[in-house]
């Protein structure tokens, strides 16, 4: 059991040194061919290499023999109570499987909140408009666009509904949201759906695709398992936007409001 772990952690590691060295071999070419200059703070930039490769290698490893597996194990223990309680034979229907929804969505929001991506866009969104856009608020808006995501496609997996059908929807509404939302956050929405789908995001949520599909009766993991990280990238663009549209409208309201109460006060006073 040791050997052949150490043996496949080997494997990861030189699979991931020969994915990176193409990426080092242009990086060098352009430094020392095209800009013919020398490669400055070479010993950190060695050391950094090194971090790099292992630090991916480690990844891969941990994707391979823990995520993938926990997220099977998790879509198993979520499906089997329900198989028992009402027995194989009497077969089930898509509602018999909210608990799986309802995880779906704590996991897709909770992920989306520890995603380092998606806090470097948030901090830097805020930086650059000066405070109008809250870091929390847009990492709350695409957290709840990737936990609706999750729920909805773990109901499609369920259900063996196309994919398509949500992807139209989906994308429809995304572009009647950018003929009316604030034209300042269209473009930050639009890189939401990008952002989410990242380091701690995508694992999970392949994992728990695959799990699905291979305990769901009558789904194919790949046929059904896939399709869940095109919908994180989907939703989270529209709850971006219509979050900028509620504050809008809220801000609006509030205005208008006060000045409401001033020609009020206004008319009193004379």
């Amino acid at each position: 059991m040791g050997m052949s772990f150490l043996a496949d952690l080997a494997h990861t590691m030189a699979g991931t040194l020969t994915d990176v060295a193409p990426i080092a071999a242009v990086l060098v070419g352009f430094q020392l061919g095209v800009l013919r200059r020398r490669i400055p703070q070479l010993r950190q930039v060695l050391v950094g290499s090194v971090y790099v490769v292992v630090g991916l290698g480690l990844f891969l490893f941990g994707l391979e023999h823990a995520l993938f597996p926990i997220g099977k194990t998790m879509a198993a223990q979520l499906t089997h109570p329900s198989l028992v309680a009402r027995g194989a034979e009497a077969g089930l229907a898509w509602h018999d499987y909210y608990w799986t929804y309802l995880f779906a969505f704590a996991i897709g929001f909770a992920t989306t909140i520890a995603e380092p991506s998606l806090i470097a866009v948030a901090l830097k969104a805020r930086e650059v408009s000066g405070g109008a856009v809250g870091a929390w608020g847009l990492r709350i808006a695409v957290a709840l666009g990737v936990a609706v995501s999750l729920a909805v496609g773990a109901f499609r997996i369920v259900t063996g509904t196309p994919l398509y059908l949500y992807m139209v929807v989906g994308y429809v509404i995304v572009v009647v949201q950018t003929l009316y939302a604030p034209r300042m956050i269209v473009p930050l929405a639009y890189d939401s759906g990008g952002v989410t789908t990242s380091t701690v995001t995508v694992p999970l949520v392949a994992a728990l695709g695959l799990g699905l599909a291979s305990t769901v009766p009558g789904r194919s993991p790949l046929l059904d398992g896939f399709g869940l990280i095109a919908l994180a990238s989907l939703f989270p663009m529209i709850t971006v936007m219509g979050y900028a549209q509620i504050s809008a409208w809220l801000e609006t309201r509030g205005n208008n409001s006060r000045t409401d109460g001033d020609a009020g006060t206004g008319g009193t006073d004379r």
